[in-house]
């Protein structure tokens, strides 16, 4: 009898390629999606979509529904826990919506793996790196500090980078490791920590094996390039295919951490093996940080194009200014040796994104709401 493994979020872009992956594996699977027109567009015209149509059990439902998530539980023994909204500047006005998704989701899948017969014995809950807030710094006075949100004001002055809490100095950049403060910057931080904090309480009282994944800046082919509020590289992309400026925040020396899909697909597979043993939560990224401005560079290199790239000085409230995670812990339990490279990656991914329609660029639209907020200045 085959494992049955169901995805929830599983039509999205880390969903469908796990998806995919899995039934290679000769898992059955399902997918609880709901088809996001923020992410899809018109579903039939939706790659992600349609690279799984027919080929899992589908359930077009929403984890704000009860019945849904019992219909999509029947006979599963694991559960990977990808459904959320996922936008950053978003989550700072549609705070209602992210709370009902992200919390009230994972609320009821917990109400039914408490209360209703089931046969699941694992879950996997997509965390995320937004759990830390700022991240982990050094002060050349303080040593390890773990600064909290930057001031609007200093922003205002460009004065980017995070401040030590205890002298006001700038502070550098270390990796993040997972024993980190949690003190997320923003509402979609915020609910990520619940998802995580709530599945590994309920799963360990209940004894469901349980472990959360808390991903970086996840990149590759296959992301979607129609959604305006998430994901830089198919934003750029977005942008300069339609020849228009990219617009770059802060000072463009803010930097991320990314980590292609394969290996988080990779990752996540091997995260719901019966018998993998060690911490609850693990960093997943690269280990590496690149610079919002680089990225664009190099996009604009990969697609041969003219468009001029503006560093605005302006910023978003919520954003936070670096990002790099210690994967040590990852490597070590995982067994893992080598992690895509960014060079290699955003190659491969430019190459699939000029074989791609050119989609319509929302941006704009995006950045109006968050101004029409206060939250863009």
């Amino acid at each position: 009898m085959k494992e049955k493994i169901l995805i929830t979020g599983g039509a999205g872009f880390i969903g469908s390629h796990l998806a995919l992956h899995l039934l290679e594996l000769g898992k059955e699977i399902v997918v609880l999606d709901n088809l996001s027109p923020q992410i899809h567009g018109n579903p039939d015209d939706s790659p992600l979509y349609q690279s799984i149509k027919d080929k899992v059990e589908f359930i077009n439902g929403d984890v704000r529904n009860y019945e849904d998530w019992e219909k999509a539980l029947e006979n599963v023994q694991k559960v990977v826990h990808l459904a959320a909204e996922t936008g950053t500047g978003q989550s700072m006005y549609e705070i209602q919506k992210y709370i009902d998704v992200n919390c009230g989701g994972t609320g009821i899948l917990l109400d039914v793996l408490a209360n209703r017969k089931h046969q699941v014995r694992k879950v996997v809950i997509a965390s995320s790196r937004a759990v830390y807030g700022e991240g982990k710094y050094s002060c050349s006075i303080h040593g390890v500090v773990f600064p909290e949100s930057r001031k609007d004001a200093d922003m205002a002055k460009g004065e980017f980078q995070p401040k030590c809490p205890e002298c006001n100095a700038d502070l550098q950049m270390l990796p993040t490791t997972e024993d980190s403060k949690i003190h997320p910057a923003s509402v979609y931080g915020i609910t990520k920590q619940f998802q995580e904090q709530s599945v590994l309480n309920v799963c360990d009282a209940l004894g469901i094996d349980a472990i959360a994944l808390r991903y970086q800046n996840v990149y590759g082919p296959g992301q979607s390039l129609k959604n305006p509020y998430t994901g830089i590289l198919s934003i750029f992309s977005t942008q300069m295919l339609n020849g228009n400026p990219v617009t770059i925040f802060e000072d463009g020396e803010e930097s991320r951490d990314f980590v292609y899909i394969d290996d988080v697909v990779r990752i996540t597979a091997m995260a719901l093996d019966d018998g993998r043993v060690g911490e609850k939560c693990y960093n997943v990224g690269s280990g590496k940080a690149t610079s919002v401005l680089a990225v664009a560079e190099k996009l604009k290199s990969i697609y041969n194009s003219d468009v001029e790239i503006k560093i605005s000085g302006n910023y978003r409230i919520g954003d936070i200014r670096h990002n790099i995670a210690c994967v040590d812990q990852l490597k070590n339990d995982f067994k893992i040796s080598q992690l895509v490279s960014f060079e290699e990656g955003i190659t491969h991914f430019g190459n699939w994104v000029k074989q791609q329609e050119i989609q319509t660029d929302l941006s704009e639209q995006s950045m109006i709401e968050l101004r029409e907020k206060g939250l863009y200045k």
